[in-house]
């Protein structure tokens, strides 16, 4: 029975990697619309997996409970062979999940034969659950088992949130063809919505495109490739949102060129579509973010501030040169450096919240750095600001007015939960993990100077306002150059300067949002 625990346990570890890498930081399966049946599988599996993880720990199935045990394991079995075919339809799988995918089916396998004989006997004795534990392997499945459980819970809750009806967007009719690039992401795909939503044509540029048809159906043009598009196309605008995470893996050397050429390389070939294409767009709207700056610890930043030394702030510096080059084509060009994106339904906050709730979200450092924030939807807003009005152009702190550090942050979180905030961890176990901890670590001060020139009204303000959940429709600029009835464009609003707390720190920082 000993060997049976150890490949439940071996089945766990792989599962956990799949969960944690494929399904919530790669598909991010629990934020994404157009999941909720996939993760609707997951959550019966999990259950199932979590009631075979607690009963094997330490008891045997005698009897009828063997027949029991049996059901469980042969639902989990359809259910897993249905969430194959739920995955080919809904999303490409990248070939290191079909790898674990294979060895989960093998490990389970093994897991099978060697349970056969040991429920054989099961099934011959009498009916009953026998206390049966077996030391240590015992304790491990069933904190295992546990876990599953929770997190079984977890993915029901999520596929229940996605079921529920989309957030209205209000808004007046547009006209003209946009490409947006990035589109099934956490911002993106919100933007594509808006676009629909306002009458416009919208071409989605994507690497998958079963799940570009899962979230947008059938209304948007969906193409794998830019050489898809005719030379003849009348393109009105590019919103330009591709990027791969920023978190997540260590900066080796391999990991910066990847991350240089998921934004690179794609705008390089948005402005070479611009060059071939026989009328250039009239704007490009291209994703920065507020990592240009580098470290600037306690000094306020604008937009007329140069870059500092360090990955991120070169990864944006070229990252923007590349996207100025389209201004040589008669585009106009406008640039959001974006803090922290802030939104329930997937991007960084579900992730803080976690050890938010249970009062376990930590001060990194003294958190007297600055982490500049923005709430999703006022960056949907400019963005459909930024297409319509010609004033917007060149780099615009896309960030709220409300300055906070990320203590402050921290703090305003774990209050919206009613939870203490307890927990600090020093500068110096940050920094093991390299350059990376510059995302949590480095401070800047920005200030959206050029947004408050250009009248943008913000309709989440505060960080109280963004942590809110959402209510009513998401109102989306007007369409008359410089009427704010809907709230998009009006006066200078008044900053509020958060003051540094009162813990003497270096410096620190939150992730900066990659979308």
């Amino acid at each position: 029975m000993t060997a049976v625990l150890w490949l439940l346990l071996v089945q766990g570890a792989l599962g956990a990697v799949d969960t944690f890498w494929h399904h919530e930081l790669e598909a991010g399966l629990p934020s994404r619309p157009g999941a909720r049946r996939e993760l609707a599988l997951h959550a019966a599996r999990e259950l199932i997996y979590g009631l075979v993880f607690l009963g094997l720990a330490a008891f045997a199935w005698r009897g009828a409970f063997a027949l029991v045990l049996a059901g469980l394991l042969g639902a989990e079995l359809i259910i897993t062979l249905a969430d194959f075919l739920e995955e080919d339809r809904t999303r490409r799988l990248p070939p290191s999940e079909r790898v674990l995918h294979t060895l989960m089916a093998v490990a389970y396998g093994v897991f099978l034969a060697v349970l056969a004989p040991v429920w054989q006997g099961w099934l011959a004795a009498p009916t009953g659950l026998a206390f049966a534990p077996h030391g240590l392997e015992s304790l491990a499945t069933a904190v295992i088992g546990l876990g599953v459980l929770a997190w079984g819970v977890r993915d029901t809750a999520a596929a229940l949130s996605l079921g529920a009806p989309a957030r209205a967007i209000s808004t007046a009719r547009r006209e003209g063809t946009v490409l947006v690039t990035g589109a099934t992401g956490f911002i993106g795909r919100l933007v594509v919505r808006a676009l629909l939503a306002q009458g416009r044509r919208a071409i989605v540029l994507t690497r998958d495109r079963a799940a570009a048809r899962s979230l947008f159906g059938a209304a948007p043009m969906v193409i794998e490739s830019l050489d898809e598009l005719p030379a003849e196309l009348r393109l009105d605008a590019v919103v330009n949102l591709a990027g791969a995470s920023v978190a997540g893996a260590p900066w080796t050397k391999g990991r910066r060129r990847r991350l240089l050429a998921s934004r690179i390389e794609t705008t390089r070939a948005l402005v070479d579509l611009i060059t071939r294409l026989e009328r250039a767009p009239g704007v490009l709207i291209n994703a920065s973010a507020v990592g240009y700056y580098g470290d600037a610890g306690e000094a306020f930043v604008d937009e007329s501030a140069s870059p500092r030394a360090g990955f991120m702030s070169e990864l944006c510096r070229r990252w923007e040169e590349e996207a100025f080059r389209a201004e040589g084509l008669g585009v106009r060009v406008v640039l959001l450096r974006l803090g922290l994106v802030f939104e329930w339904d997937g991007g960084v906050l579900p992730l803080l919240a976690i050890p938010a709730r249970l009062g376990l979200g930590a001060v990194l450092g003294g958190g007297r750095q600055w982490s500049p924030w923005i709430h999703r939807d006022d960056v949907v807003r400019l963005i459909l600001t930024a297409l319509e009005e010609p004033a917007w152009r060149g780099p615009i702190n896309a960030v709220a007015p409300d300055l906070a550090t990320q203590a402050t942050l921290t703090r305003t979180l774990a209050a919206r939960f009613g939870a203490p905030q307890w927990v600090k961890v020093p500068a110096w176990p940050v920094r093991l993990a390299g350059e990376m901890s510059d995302l949590f670590l480095a401070s800047q001060r920005v200030l959206p100077s050029r947004l408050w020139d250009l009248g943008f009204r913000f309709t989440r303000p505060t960080l109280e306002a963004a942590l809110a959940p959402a209510t009513g429709p998401l109102r989306l600029p007007s369409p008359l150059r410089g009427k704010a009835g809907d709230g998009a464009l009006s006066t200078r609003p008044e900053i509020r300067r958060r003051p540094p707390t009162p813990n003497p720190s270096p410096q620190g920082a939150f992730e900066r949002e990659s979308v």
